[in-house]
């Protein structure tokens, strides 16, 4: 029996398939071209739709900017892991994400480069990263500095890693680089203040 309220087995919406390829249209021309070089025209050719439909879904390139990178980052529960750990769990859990979402690269590489993607990026480590901060840190007051101090490391890594490849870091296998790395956010996180 099917209803006006029964929306279980009807078709997706047009606007729906639309919407869903813009965003995929508009995250490989970011990662691409950058946030400044990226144009709502080349998105919308991109997506086989009409400009003016980019711009009456999300308003402005900053709108579809904010829309496309949405990333969750799926923070671990530090709750569940020893305390002594919780820089190695860190440090194993960008890693993985940074290999397996080209997002993360797409943002960074925006971030670096234009203000509206630095935004977003200060946004997404502050709604993010900050609450898993607080559950490490022996000082409450200190959260925001040790928190900012972990996103330098993890994205300084991701930079010269994923974006500016540089050799060595590149070679380096993800268990050399949570050796190597996790200590130094482990300190950042939970050592007593300088």
């Amino acid at each position: 029996m099917t209803g006006i309220g029964n929306t279980k087995n009807a078709p997706p919406r047009r606007s729906d398939a639309t919407r869903t390829a813009i965003l995929a249209a508009a995250r490989e021309r970011f990662a691409s071209d950058g946030y400044e070089r990226a144009t709502i025209r080349a998105i919308a050719k991109d997506a086989r739709i009409d400009p003016s439909m980019v711009m009456r879904y999300y308003g402005s390139k900053e709108g579809l900017f904010a829309a496309a990178v949405q990333l969750d980052l799926r923070m671990p529960d530090l709750g569940a892991v020893p305390r002594d750990e919780f820089g190695r769990a860190l440090v194993t859990h960008f890693l993985g994400m940074w290999e397996e979402n080209e997002e993360l690269t797409a943002v960074l590489r925006v971030g670096v480069t234009n203000q509206a993607g630095a935004e977003r990026m200060q946004q997404i480590f502050r709604d993010q990263l900050l609450p898993v901060a607080r559950q490490a840190c022996p000082d409450p007051e200190q959260v925001p500095v040790r928190a900012a101090l972990c996103a330098a490391q993890l994205l300084g890594l991701a930079l010269t890693r994923y974006v500016l490849r540089l050799p060595p870091t590149v070679a380096l296998h993800p268990q050399e680089i949570v050796a190597w790395v996790g200590p130094t956010v482990q300190r950042y996180l939970t050592a007593p203040s300088p």
